[in-house]
């Protein structure tokens, strides 16, 4: 098939790229003619949270990425879109996650479909976002306008789809495995490249650190006497995106600053493997989620998980089986921390993970997204 996805890529940094560049590549693997058309301008300076957008790494190999796409200006979507409708993929694949996009998406989705052969599928991440702002609502409802077909990876996401739109179909894929960040080192190893020490145990939490996500009730948890009095460290590997002020503290506060060591800055993708091969468990004590790569990097690397029942995050990490389910508070997380270790869990978790991982090929997101237009 002759396939197009727009959407973030190299030299752009983060999930979503990481996500998109995979995609593709199961596609490539498969015999498809595809090309990634991303942006010039993704986010105004001002209105991107990070340090910086792009990314240190090489560009990936193989792949076809075009930069043509502003998010901000109107005339550029309309020449992507006469350039998608010219070039008349089988299919155009759209990776959606905010609606601040949706203007820009839905406008060139809507010329690129006007050849009568390309149809629109559209991946979602959110269709109502984490941090919600004016006009959301009107504006997924014009992009949901644009596609044709939807997959959700999370079955509460394909449920709020039903407040834009209940005809058009739609499935459910899980998230892929991220099995794109190299393979696993050994412990050992991973500590003397962090510079951490083999005798205490390291709990992680990995990447862009939000206020939904929940680090707040994390260190928290880190004060409890429990984790007080243990060797259980907290290794926080992540950027932050919200004000990093009421993190440090609340962690001076609660006096629990030599039991969290902080990495927070973006951590390239030639850098996952080691904070993961470092940790025992991965914990993601989110306030409220969809679905999220962080624990498909976790299947990856074979490690157990630790998530809280809000979102999609339940339905991918069977509790008591890979790790555990609980409910977004400090005590819930002690007692689930403090079980994994006193009850020595890890190894029959790495078991199942191993088992449950398999459930999650790439080629079942692409199958998913070809069905649609077969």
């Amino acid at each position: 098939m002759k396939i197009t996805i727009l959407g973030t890529a190299y030299p752009y940094r983060g999930g979503l790229a990481a996500f998109n560049e995979r995609l593709s590549q199961e596609f490539v693997n498969e015999g498809d003619d595809v090309t990634i058309e991303t942006f010039t301008l993704q986010y105004p300076n001002f209105l991107f949270p990070g340090k910086t957008q792009y990314s240190s790494e090489n560009p990936p190999q193989n792949l076809q990425i075009n930069r043509s796409v502003s998010s901000i200006n109107p005339f550029n979507w309309i020449s992507v879109g006469q350039k998608i409708r010219k070039a008349a993929p089988d299919i155009l694949i759209i990776k959606f996650w905010l609606p601040f996009m949706a203007p820009c998406f839905g406008t060139i989705a809507r010329i690129a479909k006007k050849n009568g052969k390309t149809k629109v599928i559209s991946i979602l991440d959110n269709i109502i976002p984490h941090e919600k702002r004016i006009a959301d609502k009107i504006l997924s409802n014009y992009f949901v306008g644009a596609v044709d077909s939807f997959i959700a990876m999370s079955k509460s996401v394909l449920s709020d789809l039903n407040i834009f739109d209940t005809q058009k179909p739609r499935c459910f894929c899980a998230h892929p495995l991220y099995d794109n960040f190299g393979q696993r080192i050994t412990r050992s190893e991973a500590l003397q490249k962090l510079n951490l020490k083999e005798e205490n145990s390291y709990i992680l939490f990995f990447g862009f650190i939000r206020d939904y996500k929940g680090l707040d009730l994390l260190i928290e948890a880190m004060a409890d006497k429990k984790m007080k009095n243990s060797n259980i460290k907290l290794l926080v590997a992540g950027e932050f995106y919200n004000n990093s002020d009421k993190y440090f503290e609340l962690e001076k506060k609660l006096d629990v600053a030599d039991k969290i060591i902080w990495h927070n800055d973006f951590i390239p993708d030639s850098q996952v493997a080691t904070y993961f091969s470092a940790a025992d468990i991965i914990v993601q004590p989110y306030k409220s989620a969809t679905q999220s790569g962080v624990t498909q990097i976790a299947y990856h690397f074979e490690k157990p998980m630790l998530v809280t029942n809000v979102g999609g995050l339940a339905e991918i990490v069977p509790h008591q089986k890979v790790g555990y389910v609980v409910e977004p508070q400090p005590s819930e997380i002690v007692n689930a921390i403090t079980d994994f270790y006193e009850n020595n869990r890890e190894q029959d978790f790495i078991t199942n993970v191993k088992i449950e991982k398999e459930k999650y090929a790439w080629s079942r997101m692409t199958e998913s997204i070809k069905n649609f237009v077969k």
